[in-house]
């Protein structure tokens, strides 16, 4: 038997709080590409009101359509929920014109990656 197969060496993939919280820190730094590469499956489906988008392009897309309303905002996150492997994130967004005041997102996360992301958030000036 060898080592992979007895599960011996083997590391346990990465937690739902630990891959969110890497999430999170990636999107705080301003880290798109480091986010996709830590914590996103090549084919995560995500759902939104832009529409269902997948893979890292879609996510892309996505970080854009965001950062086309809070450029250079902040983000405050106030609550982190998660049971099993669907997590949910609660935050909101403002610059000095805008304001998110209603940003949810959830996850589903499968070995160690998010596999599904669901995100809403409406703006108001």
């Amino acid at each position: 038997m060898t080592q992979q197969e007895s599960g011996y060496g083997a590391e346990a993939p990465r937690t739902i709080q630990e891959v969110l919280n890497s999430h999170l820190h990636h999107r705080t730094v301003g880290d798109l590409e480091g986010d996709l590469r830590e914590n996103y499956a090549d084919d995560v489906v995500l759902l939104s009101a832009e529409g269902v988008h997948r893979g890292h392009d879609g996510v892309r897309h996505l970080a854009d359509i965001l950062q086309s309303y809070i450029q250079d905002g902040s983000y405050q996150f106030h609550k982190l929920l998660t049971d099993g492997e669907i997590g949910m994130l609660v935050w909101t967004g403002s610059t000095d014109e805008l304001k998110i005041h209603d940003g949810v997102d959830s996850f589903v996360v499968r070995d160690g990656r998010i596999t599904a992301q669901t995100i809403h958030y409406s703006t108001r000036r």
